[in-house]
């Protein structure tokens, strides 16, 4: 496996993590606690060195699960979790206080069996909580040697410009793929600017890219799928044309949609390191071939030529997720 520096926090990790949050919470059924823990072990084997949970992922059961997967190798790799939701609740209100986050951070410690947590997120930014208190909190706990590294989620330019100032931020997780793309506009020359590394969730637009999803696919119940916009059959019908190109690249390529997906994410920037998800081995090991994949110049601009003729239909979160992204 590669291995990628996020920014210039010094902080390396393989070029492709796991995002665990499918394994416990948000896509339906999640596997039986013995078969996760199995996926994350051979992940280990395989070369992930980069894990990324989070106490709002369950809540709290996701931590445990990679607590636990990872005790054996805790020294071999980097684990990743996030604070900011009120009791850790994700349908709840946010809260970054800092009492609170010292709070976390001692829980997340015991969860994930540990005593540092190499990169602490904060999920969303609070409004309610001056970014700066929020930055200086975890560098308490960074000179405590409970953390390791800042990360923020989903965070706008101004909050990262103004936690930076108090406490370099390591890494900015967001949204990217083929199919959202706006961290580019405005997102990526900031983390260029000031040295911060680029982690992307969701990098095969939530299982879509795949091809693996169409129109007549019925998601479970608990699928927080059914409330994204970008997910309703009329949205997924019109959305075809871009799996349809992503299906011909690969043939000429001789590999899947999922691993040109990943390949594309990885050849934008040095600093990116997509944490794709999956509760299936043949998946995971699909996933990692994206590695070896390499898009030339001639790729990428056929790729940018295409995409700049589709445009993707359905917003990519329900109005009363899309208000907590982009302060």
């Amino acid at each position: 496996m590669r291995k990628r520096t996020l920014g210039r926090s010094g902080l390396e990790v393989s070029a492709l993590g796991l995002g665990c949050m499918g394994l416990g919470y948000a896509y339906g059924p999640a596997p039986e606690r013995p078969a996760a823990i199995s996926l994350i072990r051979k992940a280990f084997e395989l070369g992930i060195t980069f894990f990324d949970t989070a106490e709002a992922y369950g809540p709290f059961t996701n931590e445990e699960l990679l607590g636990e997967a990872l005790a054996p190798v805790r020294d071999h790799v980097v684990i990743a979790t996030k604070f900011g939701f009120r009791d850790g609740l994700p349908g709840a209100d946010l809260d970054s206080r800092p009492a609170r986050i010292r709070e976390v951070a001692d829980a997340a410690l015991k969860r994930l069996r540990t005593d540092r947590i190499d990169l602490f997120y904060q999920h969303r930014v609070d409004p309610a909580v001056p970014v700066e208190d929020v930055a200086g909190a975890v560098k308490e706990l960074i000179a405590a040697g409970k953390v390791k590294h800042f990360g923020m989620s989903e965070a706008g330019v101004e909050s990262i410009r103004r936690a930076h100032a108090v406490q370099p931020v390591a890494v900015l997780q967001s949204e990217y793929s083929l199919w959202w793309r706006e961290p580019e506009n405005t997102i990526f020359p900031v983390l260029e600017e000031l040295g911060i590394g680029f982690v992307p969730f969701s990098p095969l637009g939530k299982g879509f890219l795949t091809g693996a999803i169409n129109e007549t696919t019925r998601f479970d119940s608990t699928d927080f799928r059914n409330t994204v916009p970008r997910f309703t059959p009329e949205a997924r019908r019109a959305n075809q044309v871009v799996v349809d190109f992503l299906g011909a690249i690969a043939a000429r390529k001789r590999a899947t949609r999922a691993q040109i997906a990943l390949a594309w994410v990885l050849a934008q920037r040095p600093w990116i390191a997509p944490i794709p998800g999956t509760t299936r081995l043949e998946r995971l090991e699909e996933n990692l071939g994206a590695v070896a994949i390499e898009l030339t110049a001639d790729d990428l601009d056929a790729i940018a030529a295409a995409l700049s003729r589709i445009i993707v239909q359905g917003e990519r979160y329900s109005p009363d997720r899309q208000k907590l992204v982009g302060r």
